[in-house]
């Protein structure tokens, strides 16, 4: 079997914007996907020359979307992002490269022992994942780069929820039985 040189399985990235449950659209009349924004941090250069490499791979195969010439890569849109440029005021994006995801067909979500993850909560905006993706080129609307296809997701660990969002087991504290939390109304 033949590699693809356009995909890639990432190193643990941290999950943003993680709509991996229910198709989203962008705008209105647009299909709706899935889609997620991965973090990867910098100091994992193992998955950045990854990417980069695929990068490199779709560039080549989507010569005939380019007129039939190679473009300067210069002169693309490209998917591989520097968190401390475009997200400067996002922590979550500190020190890391980033990429948006997404796909039409929902992604398959596993656990470490490669064991589905049925539970939505279990899978949200802060979890930390491997991703699977695949590279591709695009020409429209005089739009030129390199798109992110979402692949699957698998879930290695939990980690602080994204976006503001809290527990509710951080909100509340237990009532004893028979309170009902009224207070004498």
């Amino acid at each position: 079997m033949a590699q693809n040189k356009t995909k890639v399985v990432t190193g643990v990235v941290r999950l943003s914007y993680a709509n991996v449950w229910e198709p989203k659209a962008v705008n209105e009349g647009q299909t709706p996907k899935y889609s997620v924004s991965l973090i990867i941090p910098k100091t994992d250069t193992e998955t950045i020359a990854k990417v980069n490499a695929a990068i490199d791979a779709a560039i080549e195969e989507g010569i005939g979307k380019f007129g039939g010439k190679k473009p300067n890569k210069a002169a693309l849109k490209l998917p591989l992002r520097d968190g401390d440029v475009e997200r400067d005021e996002d922590e979550a994006y500190a020190n890391s490269y980033f990429i948006n995801a997404n796909s039409p067909t929902a992604p398959q979500i596993v656990d470490t022992k490669v064991q589905p993850i049925l539970e939505r909560s279990e899978v949200y905006s802060g979890v930390y994942a491997r991703v699977s993706i695949n590279f591709y080129a695009f020409n429209s609307n005089g739009n030129k780069g390199i798109a992110c296809g979402l692949g699957n997701i698998q879930k290695v660990r939990d980690g602080e929820p994204l976006g503001g969002k809290s527990k509710a087991e951080d909100d509340f504290d237990e009532l004893p039985d028979g309170d009902d939390g009224l207070l004498g109304y």
